[in-house]
């Protein structure tokens, strides 16, 4: 089959599951442990906005290596923590101790033991094995003047590249008798046979993927081969420059300096080695056919045909990175696990700036899950799985831009719990400076109107606050029935001496009363497109519609407020930024009006006395 779609997406296997990485972002996707897929996703630098030094010819190479080495193991060890789900209701008394006392997770201490093992083990099996080895050979044929020759002879190094290779794939032969892992080459083969769906210019669908070879040019399988080939012939020819002259008498300290050499031409053998890798998957000739067999026969044993569920990891994996590449809104996730508050506070954080999301939702929804004061948010403390779960729900709602009280379901006004949803606004903070301005005119006995009410919590807050030292009564109003059924609900749940009406306005309303209330919709008609995501995209435009210049309401009410004031009676308006002057201008007749400030300076309020 020919390819159509050449990608620069890449991945590798992880536990239970498949990494990949585009430009721009890189995708984990694992199937934990009850059969549910976690995804965790984070944008990373593109190769373009890198300097320029990073991204000449070879160098390019090392920087990948390097780049994809970290990725790649920060990857592996994050899919262990979200793919093994058994956790006690309760820690573990060592998992606690080490939790409370030093503010890590046991996971960090394995994680961080895992990482020296694995570089140990890497040492051993593919720098001191081959290097023993070969000196043994060279013991056993004379040394220097044997078979072989010494340690600057071409023959030697030779034979130690052929034992490193030898070692390798014996290695990869070992881990074949391991369930587990024979598991991680079925996903390998799951991620192989992704990107080849995608280049050959199908569908990403199950069954297409099926279809589609288990075997990729660009393979890290392959990429190791290249790296040992050209070690071997590097290595060779630096021993043939260097000649004997590394003789010390004694071994350690010669395979100590050898050692460093070949550690310090690594880099050059990576750069060289990405470049090999890079033309040879773009050549699709069958002339270049022998050069990739090495590849694809060791492919054969890193590769292991997938069932469904682990080619469903590979094409969200997939899907997701290429959204990233495309799309610089698409949000970043992270997998359901343990881990540290700081951690998550500052992930949370930066991921919610550039988001255009206020920073400080991060530490409520923190703070309000573990239900702790924001101000202890700086002390260290473990976030188990169950606890994580919850978060990165909310954390996942809000990146997709609902407000986070309607996320939560409620908000406090006033000291008060006050449910809100998409069929009210979500009262701001300023507004409550509207109900220390009635607390502090009203008096024993008064009626009060609100009209407008929403979720009621003007109305609420002013009747539950009254009620300490006196004794009113408050009529709630609005025209649309979804926010009368909030405004009742929150009622009830203050246990307020609130009625609540459906009127427009004054239309249904009857008597006087000693003080009416109002905070209108004020938002221009034509400014609405231009209010944040939040307010925009899920508050009800009914609630901020003001009209062409903003004061259709102010206009309606200054009509008939005089019939429903008793004398002396009081308005107290809430408007929108440099607004107030329009409205006193409204309302003509009047005993006298003042303007009150909220806490930013604003001309936020009217006060009028008719």
């Amino acid at each position: 089959m020919k390819k159509k779609n050449f990608t620069y997406i890449g991945g590798q296997a992880v536990i239970q599951g498949v990494m990949m990485r585009g430009k721009s972002g890189m995708a984990t996707v694992v199937r934990d442990d009850n059969g549910d897929i976690q995804m965790e996703a984070k944008r990373i630098t593109p190769p373009e906005k890198r300097s320029k030094w990073m991204r000449l010819v070879f160098v390019r190479g090392v920087v990948n290596f390097i780049t994809s080495l970290v990725s790649g193991m920060q990857a592996l060890l994050r899919s262990s923590e979200a793919a093994f789900t058994e956790e006690e209701e309760a820690p573990p008394k060592l998992n606690k101790w080490v939790a409370e006392k030093w503010k890590i997770s046991v996971s960090d201490i394995f994680t961080t033991i895992s990482i020296f093992l694995g570089v140990a083990i890497a040492l051993v099996l593919f720098l001191f094995l081959p290097y023993y080895f070969t000196e043994l050979i060279s013991g056993a044929t004379g040394g220097v003047d044997g078979a072989i020759g010494g340690k600057g002879s071409i023959y030697y190094n030779l034979i130690e590249g052929g034992f490193r290779i030898v070692i390798f794939i014996l290695y990869i032969l070992f881990t074949l008798c391991f369930k587990s892992l024979r598991e991680t080459y079925q996903y390998h083969g799951a991620e192989h046979k992704t990107i080849n769906c995608y280049e050959y210019g199908m569908p990403l669908t199950v069954e297409n993927v099926k279809k589609c070879s288990r075997m990729h040019d660009r393979c890290g399988t392959t990429f190791l081969f290249i790296v040992m080939f050209i070690s071997i012939l590097l290595f060779a020819l630096m021993g043939w420059a260097i000649g004997d002259r590394i003789q010390t008498g004694v071994k350690a300290v010669d395979f100590l300096i050898v050692f460093l050499i070949k550690l310090c031409l690594l880099p050059f053998v990576a750069g060289v080695s990405y470049e090999v890798l890079k033309l040879l998957a773009k050549v699709q000739s069958p002339l270049v056919l022998p050069l990739k067999a090495p590849g694809y026969l060791l492919q054969k044993l890193t590769t292991r045909e997938p069932d469904d569920g682990m080619i469903e990891c590979a094409i969200d994996a997939f899907e997701k990175v290429l959204d990233m590449d495309e799309n610089p809104k698409s949000p970043e996730k992270i997998f359901v696990t343990e881990t540290k508050l700081s951690k998550l506070l500052e992930m949370m954080k930066r991921h919610f700036k550039e988001s255009g999301i206020d920073a400080s939702d991060a530490e409520w929804i923190l703070s309000l899950t573990l239900n702790v004061p924001r101000s202890a948010l700086g002390e260290e403390r473990v976030v188990s799985r169950k606890e994580c779960a919850k978060i990165v729900s909310l954390y996942e709602e809000r990146l997709t831009g609902r407000p986070l009280w309607y996320i939560f379901g409620n908000t406090n006004f006033f000291g008060y719990t006050i449910n809100v949803d998409e069929r009210v606004l979500i009262p701001r903070p300023e507004t409550e400076l509207l109900v220390e301005q009635a607390l502090a005119s009203v008096q024993d006995g008064d009626k009060v109107l609100e009209l407008c009410t929403g979720s009621g919590a003007i109305a609420v807050a002013l009747a539950c606050e009254a009620a300490k030292d006196k004794s009113i009564s408050v009529l709630a109003t609005d025209i649309s029935e979804d926010a009368l059924e909030v405004a009742r609900l929150n009622v009830r749940l203050n246990k307020a001496n609130v009625t609540v009406e459906k009127s427009d306005l004054f239309e249904n309303v009857h008597g006087k009363f000693n003080m009416i209330l109002c905070n209108p919709p004020y938002v221009r008609t034509g400014e609405i497109e231009g209010l944040q995501r939040e307010v925009r995209d899920f508050e009800p435009r009914l609630a901020l519609d003001g009209g062409e210049d903003g004061l259709w309401f102010y206009r309606r009410i200054a009509e008939k407020v005089q019939k429903y004031l008793v004398h002396g009676g009081m308005l107290i308006l809430e408007c929108g930024e440099n607004q107030a002057q329009d409205v006193l201008k409204i309302f003509t007749e009047r005993d006298y009006a003042i303007v009150i400030k909220d806490h930013s300076g604003v001309d936020r309020f009217v006060k009028i006395v008719f």
